[in-house]
């Protein structure tokens, strides 16, 4: 059983949700970003979502864009964000990690190679914004020949015909979009999230994660009554660019607010 589908289950078994943090790698440095994995798997993380740095990160709003662009002014690469993960696991074997990006990066260094280096460097899933099933079809025996979960994102707009397709393509997760257009945006309605979280249920098998909109422990706890994982970003990325030249200050504000979504997300 894959790292991702572990957690999953054990949180079933005690009726808990899975908290999903996402952060940039090399942001605002590279040396931040494996201590503060640790800060936030110690504040209550279940799976870490990385970002990998692009220069185009077209699905992000401008937290997210700043992010990428400080961790790139610093040239964060590939396999930089390969090398932290790898450091994480010389004391963490078990929290499942995502490597959040763009496909470019990935065919820049070859499906084969990323997908190889990967699993060697102990990541666990692999989501691309900009890759759809119909065009995964390459990409994914690749994955599955290393154990990578090829993770998949679901819209408010997503068809049930497609819904059906991405929950047979991708594996370990499904991540629901809570709001139209780009992360940070303002309003969360989680009524509606609820019927849409029911009708993904009824057409694919996977777990589901929601992201986009939550920011705090009221709507971590709302988000995760439906949900069977909550995704936040944004909020985080807005510490680090706060903190940035505070290291020890983006760890505790972090640890904060994961710590109160923890919480409530228990309650």
């Amino acid at each position: 059983m894959r790292r991702i589908e572990r957690c999953f289950e054990r949180l079933a078994g005690q009726n808990r949700k899975a908290l999903i943090p996402f952060v940039t790698a090399g942001d605002p440095q590279k040396e931040v970003t494996v201590p503060l994995m640790h800060a936030m798997v110690e504040a209550g993380a279940d799976i870490i979502e990385l970002g990998v740095p692009f220069s185009d990160p077209m699905a992000d709003g401008p937290v997210i864009q700043l992010a990428c662009e400080r961790s790139l002014a610093h040239g964060t690469s590939t396999l930089d964000v390969l090398a932290m993960v790898k450091s994480f696991r010389e004391s963490n074997s078990d929290t499942p990690v995502v490597l959040m990006g763009y496909l470019n990066p990935v065919e820049v260094m070859g499906y084969e190679a990323f997908a190889r280096a990967a699993a060697e460097a102990g990541v666990d899933g692999v989501l691309l914004v900009d890759l759809p099933p119909e065009e995964a079809l390459e990409v994914k025996p690749i994955m599955d020949e290393h154990a990578l979960d090829l993770i998949f994102l679901v819209a408010p707009t997503t068809s049930d015909a497609r819904i059906k397709l991405i929950g047979e393509a991708g594996s370990g997760y499904l991540y629901y979009v809570s709001l139209k257009g780009v992360t940070g945006s303002a309003s969360l309605n989680v009524e509606e999230v609820a019927g849409r979280v029911e009708t993904i249920r009824n057409l694919a098998k996977l777990p589901i994660g929601v992201g986009f909109g939550i920011k705090d422990a009221e709507s971590a706890q709302a988000v995760s009554r439906v949900a069977d994982g909550v995704v936040v970003g944004s909020a985080l990325v807005n510490q680090v660019d706060k903190h940035q030249n505070e290291p020890a200050a983006i760890n505790q504000a972090i640890s904060d607010i994961l710590s109160a979504m923890r919480t409530a997300m228990d309650t």
